[in-house]
Order: C-alpha cells, then structure tokens, then sequence
C-alpha cells in the first residue's frame, strides 16, 4: 500500500472514530483579513449533546456555518457524517443538508402561512409523497405539543409556540443532527426551558444535538458536555461541564 493510500485509510479510521462532526486544524478568515477560527479540533459523537458557549466573535456563529456548509475552511477539515465538506460540489449541498435540522434564535418561519403549512414545506422541499406528510405532520405538531394549533397562523402564537413550529419543522425529515443557534435567546425562562425538555427527548431518540447559547442557567443545570470558545479556539472542553467566563 502507497503511503498516500495509507494517509487515507488513517483519515477514515479516524472520521469513524470521531463521530458524525469531525474538524481536523481548523482554522477560518475572512475576506477583511479578520480570523474567526484558529486551528481548532473538534469531535462529536453519534447521539451527543453538546453546548457551545463564549462570548460574542468567540467563533461560534462561524462553526455553525461551516458545520451547514455556508462557508468554507481557510485551512484543516471540517468532516460531517463522514463528508469532507470542502470536496462536496455545489449541487451537492442540499442534499447534504436533507440530515442537519436547524433551529435559530429567530425562529425564520413563513408568516403568510399555517403552522401545518410551515411544517409541511420542509417535507415537500424533499419530495415526500402529499400522502405521506399528511401523516407525517400531525405526529410531529403533537410530539412538539402543537397537536392543536395546526391551523393557526404562526403571527398568532406566543414566541414559544413559534420556537415548537420551527423545532418540528427542523424534526420532520428526522435528521442524523440538530444545530440549535440560541434557540432560547427570544424566550422566557419557563418556555425556554420547555425547549430544552424538548431537544433532550429528542438526544434521548438518537439525534445528535448542538446547542449555541449564552444562556448560563440551562447549561449550568443540564450538565451536558460544555465546548466554550473564545476568539476563535477553544479553550475548554468539559463532560458535565458548566459555563465558564473567560477573562
């Protein structure tokens, strides 16, 4: 075997061993010359959860980005379910996408339309047969705790409400991961933590998650594994961590 073979066959043993996120020496700057990530290496296993805190420019939104394939590495690799997202062409991309549910702090739903419609439009984007989401959108509404509001117009619910529509529309096409980006940052304490009751079940069926957040309380409370960032490395990286300021 050549040793460019065996550089490969190491490359995949390793990806197989870190799990479905893998960033190998990664490091991002942007056009303005500005670096938002650093040499950073990160794994995350199969069914994980996973927060990632630090302050604002600590590189989190840029690890999200690269994470959906938004943007690319400078430098290193970014590895998702065994993808190496820097060879993936362009025509690729929404099909890799099909795996990775996302949640933002904004709740980007459609306002024009239905909570049924909002959910559905996930699961016709990929060609599901209009059989099959009509079954398939009221078991998700219900298992979010929308069973009943499935013909209300998103502008009509509370930011809670709102944040379970886009959280069942993230779950529809039952994703290998979920990225979560603040998905608390709108809420109130008691419906932000009905959100994260929420994303735990969903880690307990099987679904990776990652969860960016300022919020101290949850992440101090819940125990999970803690990545904090800051100015673009990380710094820790804790099982049952807490979160930490770093001065």
């Amino acid at each position: 075997m050549s040793k460019k073979e065996l550089q490969r066959k190491k490359r995949e043993q390793m990806i197989d061993e870190n799990g479905v996120i893998y960033l190998d020496n990664v490091s991002k700057v942007y056009s303005t010359g500005s670096p938002a990530l650093n040499g950073i290496t990160l794994n995350i296993g199969r069914g994980e959860f996973v927060f990632i805190v630090g302050d604002s420019g600590s590189g989190k939104s840029t690890l999200i980005k690269l994470l959906l394939r938004e943007l690319t590495a400078t430098s290193g690799s970014v590895y998702v379910m065994g993808q190496d997202l820097a060879r993936l062409k362009h025509r690729q991309i929404p099909k890799f996408r099909r795996n990775i549910g996302v949640v933002f702090q904004d709740f980007r739903l459609l306002n024009d339309r239905n909570v049924y419609e909002n959910v559905a439009f996930a699961q016709r984007i990929v060609e599901v047969h209009p059989a099959q989401i009509r079954r398939n959108v009221p078991i998700m509404l219900a298992t979010v705790g929308l069973a009943g509001k499935y013909k209300a117009k998103t502008r009509q619910l509370s930011g809670g409400e709102q944040q379970r529509v886009a959280l069942a529309r993230a779950l529809i096409n039952h994703p290998s991961i979920l990225l979560a980006d603040e998905p608390t940052g709108n809420l109130d304490p008691k419906n932000s933590w009905e959100i994260m009751q929420l994303l735990e079940e969903i880690n307990e069926s099987g679904t990776t998650v990652v969860v960016v957040t300022h919020n101290r309380e949850i992440v101090n409370a819940m125990k999970k594994r803690v990545v904090t960032m800051k100015k673009g490395v990380i710094v820790s990286d804790e099982e049952g961590g807490e979160y930490i300021d770093e001065d």
